[in-house]
């Protein structure tokens, strides 16, 4: 029989879980698409509808179809057997706490850990209901949650940088890079796509264990992935980079990739094309620094070192390739100016107006200009790296995505539990009346958590993809499928060991990683860095805050 009479917990966690399924899409959602909208490979629309789709993959195709409730084993649940309304309540309150600290550090631009958000909100819940908390070294404790947040990034750094040294020596820095690139760019196609089969078979919630389907049967469709890509590659990719690259033809667009071998032909036959005197590719190292704004390179940094700094990529530039030439960007509207200050003359309840609301409501999240800034000191760090052959650049733009839709998938499929988990425990309790640990998650709770992570990304993504963007480091498209690939198999590596890592934490290690690998310390932001160091730091004891002060507070409440 239901605990009826707790169902107002019930409607007080659903309410809670929706939300932390916004904030997980606006926080973590961000974080995989961040360098793509640096680097100028997606713009904010793109992503937006691209990570609804890998989101909603993620969580409804590969997501955990049997939920483990109680994070890691974070807290003890016998502290609830007898009482399952207490069980409802603490979930609720862990709920809560989960929600209130990823909407409260996506607003101040902190890109922070879901699972460790939720983890902080149930050891608080625990000390407030007196259960006992995991304290010592073990899987899941609270103290592998904090060497986390030097291990991950510190690995992911590793292995970013890694993949970037064998771009940057491999292809960039060789006497013909475009060429050389041309040739190893299937070799990172088929790559990729063998890690996202890799994961798939291996650390997806929904896949057996390596041991029970066989280390030869997973060798085997990697490898069959591997090849299979790599044969699309040269059927279908090469043809199209060879006639947008080195036949310079505007007209052609990345929705022409499926003419395949029929763009060989001198005069191809070509669906919806672009406009002939456009460019080929866009300069994606065009300048992101305000030159609108008052806080100038020039007037604002008396330092000789900015200086230098700028006197410095000038000269790197000229000499590495002539090709690219550094180009001032072009004032963005931002959504305020673009929807509502046409119609702010009118009445408000004008239907002009009210479309124009309409609109702004809609679409602000995804308009925003997320890649500039008005920074002279972040000017000054990007000027310490150096810049290569869009031509090259634009290879790679292909690879970032699919390395970013791999990041997207990995974490639609893990972390919708972060936010499931605790509702999945109160409604399988307030079903059955009686305490639930392992419960059988609702396919239609999955379709609604995979929705609202695609959500939380159009409206309020924005604010973590300028904080992961180039506030770091110069970002570029091969330097961008650097740090996501990087990530990627750090958090796949350290799934198999059993090592406790954020995706949040192995993109900002990777990030930085990549920026080291200028060889020059000064080419990466360490304000930002701190900044987002700070948030990890804060994750576990504010909500372990929110969530124990709301379980204290209910469980105290003294009543007639």
């Amino acid at each position: 029989m239901a605990l009826v009479k707790y169902d107002w917990i019930l409607a007080l966690i659903t309410i809670f879980f929706c939300i932390s399924s916004f904030g997980n899409g606006a926080n973590d959602v961000a974080n995989s698409y961040a360098t793509s909208v640096a680097a100028r490979t997606l713009t904010m629309p793109q992503v937006g509808f691209l990570s609804a789709i890998t989101e909603f993959v993620g969580a409804v195709a590969l997501g955990n179809r049997v939920t483990n409730t109680i994070k890691n084993g974070i807290i003890s649940i016998k502290r609830f057997d007898d009482n399952p309304g207490s069980l409802m309540l603490a979930m609720a309150c862990a709920e809560f706490g989960n929600a209130v600290w990823l909407m409260t550090a996506t607003a101040f631009g902190f890109p922070v850990s879901t699972t460790q958000t939720i983890v902080g909100s149930l050891i608080g819940v625990g000390i407030a209901a007196d259960s006992d908390v995991t304290w010592a070294w073990k899987t899941g404790s609270v103290s592998q949650v904090a060497a986390s947040w030097a291990v991950a990034p510190c690995l992911a750094a590793c292995f970013a940088a890694l993949v970037f040294a064998t771009i940057k020596f491999g292809v960039l820095e060789r006497k013909d890079p475009f060429n050389i690139a041309m040739k190893a760019i299937p070799f990172y196609l088929a790559f990729t796509g063998a890690i996202l089969a890799l994961f798939i078979v291996v650390e997806a919630p929904t896949a057996p264990s390596l041991e029970e389907f066989g280390a030869g049967k997973a060798v085997g469709i990697v490898l069959g992935v591997f090849f299979g890509v790599l044969a699309i590659a040269y059927i279908f990719f090469m043809p199209y980079f060879h006639r947008r690259l080195v036949k310079q033809d505007a007209r052609i667009k990345f929705y022409h990739i499926p003419l395949g071998p029929m763009l060989w032909k001198d005069d191809p036959y070509i669906y919806w094309p672009a406009k002939a005197d456009g460019p080929a590719v866009i300069d994606y190292y065009k300048s992101a620094h305000d030159q609108d704004s008052t806080d100038t390179l020039e007037n604002a940094s008396n330092s000789g070192s900015d200086r230098d700094a700028t006197t410095a990529d000038t000269s790197a530039l000229e000499k590495a390739n002539p090709l690219v030439v550094p180009t001032a960007r072009t004032r963005i509207v931002e959504p305020e100016e673009r929807f509502l200050a046409p119609t702010k003359h009118l009445p408000l309840a004008h239907p002009s107006r009210l479309w124009s609301w309409t609109k702004y409501l809609l679409l602000q999240g995804v308009t925003r200009d997320c890649v500039s800034h008005t920074s002279a000191h972040l000017q000054a760090t990007h000027a310490r790296a150096k810049r290569y052959d869009n031509r090259v650049e634009h290879l790679y733009t292909y690879a970032q995505v699919a390395s970013a839709m791999l990041m997207s998938i990995a974490h639609g499929s893990n972390d919708v539990a972060n936010a499931i988990g605790p509702w999945a425990a109160a409604y399988s309790t307030y079903k059955a009346n009686a305490v639930a640990t392992k419960v059988p998650t609702p396919v239609w709770a999955l379709v609604v958590a995979g929705l609202l992570l695609g959500a939380g990304f159009w409206f309020f993504g924005f604010k973590i993809v300028r904080a992961m963007g180039n506030r770091i480091t110069q970002l570029s498209p091969s330097r961008g499928f650097s740090m996501e690939l990087g990530a990627a198999i750090t958090v796949l590596l350290a799934s198999r060991l059993g090592l406790p890592v954020s995706t949040t934490q192995c993109l900002t290690g990777a990030t930085v990683g990549v920026a080291l690998m200028n060889f020059d310390v000064r080419a990466v932001n360490w304000r930002q860095v701190a900044f987002i160091f700070s948030g990890w730091i804060l994750t576990l004891p504010c909500a372990g805050l929110v969530g124990g002060l709301a379980m204290g507070m209910a469980l105290n409440t003294p009543h007639l």
